[in-house]
Parts: C-alpha cells; structure tokens; sequence
C-alpha cells in the first residue's frame, strides 16, 4: 500500500471524522470492548492514515539533569526524593552539538533536547534558543522539553527555530492531584496553549499504571483527544518504578490494559503518532508486537532513556526484522512535513553521567516521555 505517512493529511476518503468532543463514557465503552474486537478496528484507523509497516524512532539528550523542585510522585529526577540521580548544570552548546552529530551520523532526522526545570527562567531562554539553533544548522528538525512556558517563551523558542515541545498532561484531570500538588493541570494546558498559539508542533501524552482506574484511564485519554489540535506525537508511557519515588511498589498494570490504552488513543487520535515509550525494557517482545498491532507507530530506540533503561539498538532492529517492520524515513524539509524519523543512540550526557530525564511536564522525567 502506499504510505501516508510521514505526511498528516487533513482528510483521509472513508475516514472517521477527526473529534474533539469525546465522553468519557464513549471513550471507557471503547476500552471495555473484547480484546480482539479493540484490536481489530484499532487496527483499521491506522491504516487509514499511516502504512502499518513504518514505525517513527526518536532520540533525546537531556541537557540539564535533576534538582527539580516538583513532587511528581514518578520522577526520580524530584529533588525531595533519594534516587540517585545527581543534578547537573546547562549542557554547553557545543557539548550539545557533540551528541546532535552523533545522533545524526546514527540516521537521526530530529533532536529533542530535555532540561529538569519546573519552568525555565528567561535567562535560561537565550542559552537554549542558541543550542536549537545550532542543532538546526546541522540540518537536524529540533524539538524540546523544559517545562512550562510563557507566551513570550514559546515565542522565542520558535524564533530560534523549534519544531516540536513536548509538555505531558501525565494523567486525568480527576486522578491529577493524587500524582502532583505542586503545579494545577491548568498550568499544563496553559502550556500547550502557548506552544500551540507560538505554531510549534505538540508533543503530550502521559503515564500509565500509577494506580489509576481504568475510568480514570478514560478520562485522561478524553483529556487529549478534546485538546483544541490533537497533539502530533502522543507518548504512552508504562510507569517505570524508581526506587526512593512515592510510586514505587504500586501494583503493576495488566500487559492487555496498556495494550488497551495505546488502541484507544489510536482510535482517539488516528492522525497522531500514538509513541510507546517508557517502560519497554520491562515489555517482553509480544507484548510490544500486540501494541504495534493496536497502532503505535512510534519509540524511543537505545540502550537509555533518561534515569530509566530501554532496550538496545540491536534488539530493537532484531525485533523489526521479526515483524517485518522498518523504521520511518522522512525528508525533513519535504512541504507539509509533520512526522521526522529519528534514532536515538545512548547520548547520554557523558561518562559518570546519568542519562537523566526532564522535569515534570516533560518529555521524559521518570519513566516517561
């Protein structure tokens, strides 16, 4: 079949109209569906807007490691909690540009930079903007994750060229405040808000098995199905427990309830890439089948993912050979362009180094992305 993707197109023949008014009824009545029913038409909406054969592999650099301030009860990088993550200063540009030429001569078509801020400060701005574009220079799509931002931010970072910001809604509005008490859910929409209104492109999703119901599960994929624009990456994130983190020791979630999850967000958001992301170290190889098969089209690829560990660049290409699958390839300045494949090696931030996550908010701050 021929690929839509990298492409998002505004209207696909036959296609479901895209929705911003889900219920959270209508959304549970779809995860309570049997398995196979779930999969099936799961299965049919991905192929009405991407090929089911290519999946988008992602890279990602922390450049400013722990010591935040926030209480997210996942996050090892909180600086209340005892995990062993060590905060480290703002990476230099020319150190940041080390690891982009790497991830580039690795076949890497983007770049994420991280920082664990609750927000930056507008001093930090000019320090980042410099990095973004100088990875731009490299012919690289640039895309970050720093926390929350003001209007006047988000515009300066565009200025400086970026392309994507990542800024997680994490859970249901519901369930929030059993996560999170140092920031309102309404700070992070305010966030996406600004990203949105500066023209970059969206990156939000959130964490599962926080000990959240699957109503609740519901509730947050309602959440970023009714966002004024669906955002153009969606990350599932597996809860990855951290010692020393108030999560730690929370039962684990069913296999099939997060298959579950990642087939409602496709169905949710059919145009989005729907990202399994953290949490895959502890994913057998079928089980990662069974969530491609619901639609996700989208990973982070390497030996690390920030604090937490993710499985090597070898086994994920051994794992695509087994399925029959190829990683998405994307020109990067094509017109329309939305999607970039990209691959993330280990550029951690160096020897001795943890390869640390974002701050709450963020792209990846304790097990998710």
């Amino acid at each position: 079949m021929p690929a839509v993707s990298p492409l998002r197109p505004a209207a696909v023949p036959g296609a479901a109209p895209i929705r911003h008014d889900w219920t959270t009824d209508e959304v549970e009545a779809l995860l309570d569906l049997p398995f196979t029913e779930l999969l099936f038409r799961a299965a049919g909406v991905h192929r009405q807007h991407f090929d089911p054969t290519e999946v988008q592999v992602s890279t990602l650099l922390s450049v400013k490691t722990g010591g935040c301030p926030e209480d997210c009860a996942y996050c090892p990088q909180a600086q209340r909690y005892h995990t062993g993550v060590e905060a480290t200063k703002l990476m230099s540009t020319e150190a940041v540009l080390e690891k982009a030429r790497a991830a580039k001569d690795a076949g890497a078509s983007r770049f994420c930079m991280g920082a664990a801020w609750r927000s930056p400060k507008d001093r930090d701005i000019p320090k980042v903007a410099e990095m973004i574009r100088e990875v731009k220079a490299l012919g690289l799509e640039t895309c970050a994750t720093l926390g929350m931002l003001s209007g006047p931010q988000a515009q300066a970072l565009k200025g400086a060229g970026l392309d994507y910001y990542n800024h997680n809604i994490d859970t249901d509005p519901e369930f929030y405040d059993a996560v999170i008490r140092t920031r309102e859910i309404q700070d992070r929409l305010d966030t996406l808000e600004h990203v949105r209104d500066a023209g970059m492109k969206t990156c939000c999703g959130g964490i599962v098995g926080m000990g959240e119901t699957r109503r609740q599960r519901a509730g947050f994929l309602r959440t970023l199905a009714n966002l004024p624009a669906h955002p153009d990456s969606v990350p599932i994130n597996r809860l990855v427990q951290v010692e020393g983190t108030p999560l730690h020791g929370t039962a684990e979630l069913d296999p099939f309830e997060f298959v579950r999850t990642i087939a409602v967000a496709r169905i949710l958001m059919p145009a989005s890439m729907v990202r399994l992301s953290a949490g895959r170290e502890q994913m057998s190889d079928e089980l990662q089948a069974l969530c491609f098969a619901a639609g996700a089209n989208s990973i982070f690829h390497g030996e690390k993912l920030l604090t937490t560990g993710n499985p090597d660049v070898a086994h994920d290409q051994a794992l695509f050979q087994r399925l029959g699958l190829r990683a998405m390839q994307v020109a990067v300045d094509a017109p329309g362009h939305d999607h970039g494949g990209t691959v993330h090696a280990d550029i951690s931030a160096g020897p001795g180094a943890h390869a640390a996550g974002p701050g709450p908010g963020s792209c990846a701050a304790g097990g998710r992305v």
